[in-house]
This record gives C-alpha cells, structure tokens and sequence, in this order.
C-alpha cells in the first residue's frame, strides 16, 4: 500500500523550525555525521574523563572510515590495517567502542568480531558500544536502531532496524548486524565478520612467553582469518602497542603483504622518529611529541620509569628492541683479528643448544667460548642451524673432531622424557670426548645475566668471522628478540666457565 504523499511530506518552514530549535534532530536529518563527530557527540555516553582533542584522533576516524565505506559498499578491500600507538591515547574508545556503532548508524547489517588478550578486556569495550546504543541521546538520535531483546550479551548481541515506511502504521523490524566479542586464542566457530577488530592481542606479561606469542599468532593465523563473511571484502583491523619483535604486529609484517597498511605511531620522536609511517605524519608531532596532553614528557619520564627500558621502547617507542642494545651493551664488544696462542687459554667449552626439531622455528646452536688466563671470555665460533634430528647429530660430532678433545662439550637437557632422551643420545654421539649435561633452570633472562655484565664491562671479545653480525644482533635484541638459540648457549658456556676451572684443556 502506497502512502499519501502529504503523511510523509513536511513544509519547508516545518522542517527549518525543527532544525534551528533542535541540534540533535539537525543531526539526523543530515544524516552526515562523521565518526570523528561521533565521537565527540557520544564521548560523555562511555567515559567519565573530558574528552582531550588531538591530531591523530580524527586521521584515525579516517582510516576506518576509508575501511567501513568499502565493505558498507561491498568493495573488495584495499588493505588490512595495523595500528600501533601508545597506551592511553583513546585507542580501545576509537576502535572497540564507538567504531562499530557508528558503523551501525549507517549499516545497520554489518557484523563484527572483536577479541582482546582476555574475555575480560573484550566483554568491556562490547559493554560499552552496548550502554551507548541504549543512551537516551543515542535513542533520540538514531531512534530506528536498537538491541535485539532476545539476543543480548556482552558477548554476542544483534542489532535491529525499526523502518516505518508509512506514517500511522506499526514499524516493521528488519534484522541486522551484531557483534561476537572473545578473547584471543578463543572459540569464534560459527560466527563470521564483514570487519573483524584486534584491540591489544598480547598484555606485556604475556609477551615474554614464547608459548602466548605463538598461541596468539597461531590464533590470528589459523582462527581469525577463517572467520570473514567475504574473503574479498571483509577487513581486519590490529590495533596495539608493540611488545614484542615477534608480537601479532611482528608476525603479520614478517609477512610483507601488499595489502597490509602499517600506521605507527611513538609516544615520542626525541628517539623513535624513524619508526613513525607513513613518514608524512611526522610534521604534526609537537615538541617531538605524539600528544602533548595526554603524554607529555613529565608522562613520559614517569612511564619510562615505571616499564623500564624493554617497556618503554615497546609500548611507547613502537620499537620492541631498546635502543642502545638493551641487555647486552654490544658496542662494548672488540672483534678480535686472531687467536690468540695456546698460554692465554684456561678453559674452552663449547655449549648446544638444541632445538627440538627443523620445524620449530628455532635453532640449534653451538657456542664455542674460551677462559682467559686474564679473566677475561673469547668467544671462538658459533654453529647455528635449523637441523632435523639425524643431521643435527652428525653436525655436532663433525664439529667435536674439528674442535678436538681439549674442548669440553655442553649439552643442555631439556624437560620430560624426550628432552632426557635427546641428550643422552647426543652423548653416545660423542664417545671419546669429554661431555656433559646441563639442566638449566629458571627463567632465559636470570640466566643471561651475570654474561651480560661482562659483555657490559668490555670483558667478552668475539674471533672476526662470519657469525660475528648475525652474534650481534641476537645479543642486541635480547630479550625481546625473536631468536635466543646463541644467547642460551652463550650464558650456559659462560655460567660453566666462570664456575670453576676444569681439567684437561690447554693452558
């Protein structure tokens, strides 16, 4: 049934009146407000604290503007997006909370997943996007929008459309989009998005447990990408400060995918200029600052204080490894252009570790270190490889005859019946030399200590080879580097050697 033009049609001076007597019915009636607009609108609705302008709120409103027109129009999409940025700087309120809402206004079908490192996290940012649907001013704004009543958790609620399509009739309700929110590493079967949100994927504790970093990018791997109503158009989006060289961020750039736009942004430029992209937001730091309000440099001193080094390079600095060599001072390290004669040894050891198999990802390496009768630690050479079981063994028995039996040799054992398998099959590998097994215990980082202070006070020196750089690196980048295979079996020689003195090696 068609209705009567004059139910539907207001005069012209009607519509002026209840434009200039109302902003908000203004509002709706232009149907144009921005996300950045959104925000400012809706601030009050999720948040106690005044709402602080800066410049990268609203270029960050336009990148997920940009991403939501293209799937809201069925456009195959441009690129992903990863968002690195500080803690602090409105990032959960942009991106988890007012985002998806204000997508709703506009279409009201799409679906979002959206996951945090844990349920508590997640189910936060969704109660909050849920408390400013149900607003009075929300309701007053955008009255056709509203929850389903029978599908309304923190967890997993839907989204409907009241359409009145004649004046005087009941409005009909046209079902739309919703949002599944879970925790990484989380059950999203069943449940697929036109965007899908990462807000902070890994916590800092998490980040320095290799099993959470896997889990967490296993998840986005084999899960998250699994979960898209389009494969064409539906968008991802991560948003996090870094934690980490090999955190979601890492891994996904590690990649070098085409269609991955990376927007990165340091508390602070004084350091971590080169780390700001696209490089042409740069001119709008103020006094080499991201945000003069919210993180000014009494903030950051404060931060840097508390984090520490590792902390504050990775969650303001955007850059997971510190500045400066974080742990291991490696400009501190002399490259040494020949060996020394027989007299000035004490000690040799050379020490492996063994990574489980060729697929792990990690590596087998074997540190080659040296005593000196003056105090001071040589290291020799260094082997390092992704083997599997059988080559690996014939490795590490080649490189005893090329070392000779005045070197003393250091297998670690590992945990569980295979780790205690392994080594003592390394050992009856090496019948004729002299070996021993090491069970190390607590964490890499107590352990690498006390070798970290030499090399900190210039008593460590490298042999010029070509190991020396990838050597370098590693120590550079520990703790928060990817590989610790050299520094494992770097600090496992060193502890050995600094112990006492063992017998049966030149002097």
């Amino acid at each position: 049934m068609e209705c009567p033009v004059t139910d539907i049609k207001q005069t012209k001076q009607e519509l002026m009146e209840l434009l200039l007597n109302d902003p908000i019915m203004s509002l709706r009636a232009t149907g144009n407000i921005t996300l950045y607009e959104f925000i400012q609108l809706f601030w009050n609705e999720v948040s106690d604290d005044e709402f602080k302008p800066n410049w990268h709120i609203p270029y960050l409103c336009n990148q997920l503007t940009e991403i939501a027109e293209r799937v809201g129009n069925n456009k195959p999409k441009v690129n992903d997006l990863i968002i690195n940025i500080p803690p602090g700087t409105t990032k959960t309120i942009i991106c988890s909370v007012m985002f998806p809402v204000w997508c709703w206004t506009r279409w009201y079908w799409m679906k979002f997943i959206t996951a945090s490192y844990s349920d508590a996290l997640a189910l936060e940012s969704a109660e909050k996007s849920r408390d400013l649907i149900r607003s009075d001013k929300f309701k007053m704004l955008f009255p056709n929008i509203e929850i389903k009543q029978d599908k309304d958790t923190k967890s997993n609620f839907r989204v409907v459309k009241r359409e009145q399509a004649c004046k005087g009739f009941m409005a009909r309700v046209v079902y739309g989009g919703g949002r599944f929110s879970t925790s990484v590493g989380g059950a999203a079967t069943g449940f697929h998005g036109h965007i899908l949100i990462i807000d902070d994927p890994l916590n800092p504790k998490q980040s320095v447990s290799e099993k959470f970093l896997q889990n967490a990018n296993a998840w986005m791997d084999q899960t998250l990408s699994t979960r898209k109503t389009d494969k064409e158009v539906s968008t991802t989006i991560l948003i996090m400060q870094r934690l980490h060289q090999d955190d979601p961020t890492g891994h996904l750039l590690a990649k070098n995918k085409k269609n991955v736009k990376h927007i990165c942004l340091p508390g602070e430029i004084n350091t971590y200029r080169e780390k700001v992209k696209p490089v042409e937001l740069l001119q709008y730091y103020v006094n080499n600052l991201l945000d003069p309000i919210r993180l000014n440099e009494l903030v950051l001193k404060e931060l840097e204080a508390d984090l520490g080094q590792y902390g504050y390079a990775g969650q303001i600095g955007q850059n997971p490894t510190p500045p400066g060599g974080g742990m291991f001072k490696v400009d501190h390290i002399q490259i040494i252009q020949t060996m020394p004669i027989d007299i000035n040894f004490q000690t040799i050891i050379r020490y492996w570790d063994k990574a489980g198999s060729q697929d792990t990802g990690c590596f087998t390496a074997g540190v080659k270190m040296a005593k000196l009768v003056n105090g001071r630690y040589l290291i020799l050479d260094v082997k390092k490889g992704q083997w599997a079981a059988e080559e690996r063994e014939r490795i590490i028995k080649e490189v005893a005859y090329a070392d000779t039996s005045k070197v003393i040799i250091g297998v670690e054992q590992e945990g569980g019946s295979g780790g205690k398998e392994s080594a003592e099959a390394t050992v009856r590998n090496l019948v004729g030399f002299s070996v021993y097994l090491d069970h190390p215990s607590g964490d890499k980082i107590f352990r690498a200590d006390p070798f970290s202070v030499q090399v900190n006070n210039g008593n460590v020196q490298l042999l010029q080879g070509d190991w020396n750089q990838a050597y370098i690196e590693e120590l550079r980048g520990f703790p928060f580097g990817k590989y610790k295979d050299q520094v494992d079996a770097s600090s496992a020689a060193f502890n050995k050697l600094a112990v006492k003195r063992m017998a049966g090696v030149v002097r």
